[in-house]
């Protein structure tokens, strides 16, 4: 049985990626630690994680492609701590952000509690390409391109 997509459409060339990124988004909303996205200027963006009881050396934060990850593993509690009730989280996490391309991380840093991810998004440019239409003719109904001969029996496209 196939499941159904958005990304199945015909009118969705090339972004199968997406429908893959968007399942790995799924699978890391158990919604542990608590987090804010806000934007702090036009091109900027801060996460911010709710890491009550973990020090700087017990969180990671890496860049995976186009993830941004962080992970959390408290040490072992000394012993002979007895909790009469234990409401404050000790355990471990993994929260991943999918970000955009050329999303830059500018830093991160650690105050009362709250784990501070700063972004900064590129201004996107724009494209323009022409497409030459050539004629028909012998090709079959294959665009027509132009090849210079080079060394080698190789060519290139012009």
């Amino acid at each position: 049985m196939s499941r159904s997509s958005l990304f199945g459409s015909p009118l969705f060339l090339g972004f199968d990626h997406l429908e893959q990124m968007l399942d790995r988004v799924a699978k890391n909303a158990d919604g542990y630690p608590p987090y804010n996205i806000e934007q702090t200027g036009e091109n900027r963006l801060r996460i911010t994680l709710a890491v009550a009881g973990f020090s700087m050396d017990d969180l990671q934060i890496t860049q995976e492609d186009n993830q941004l990850v962080v992970r959390g593993k408290q040490r072992e509690e000394p012993e002979g701590r007895i909790f009469l009730h234990r409401g404050i989280a000790a355990r471990q996490f993994q929260r991943a952000f999918v970000l955009a391309e050329g999303i830059d991380v500018e830093g991160a840093w650690l105050d009362n509690g709250l784990l501070h991810i700063d972004l900064k998004r590129p201004q996107p440019e724009v494209r323009v390409k022409s497409i030459h239409i050539g004629t028909r003719g012998s090709q079959g109904g294959r665009p027509l391109v132009q090849r210079d001969t080079v060394d080698e029996g190789a060519s290139t496209v012009r």
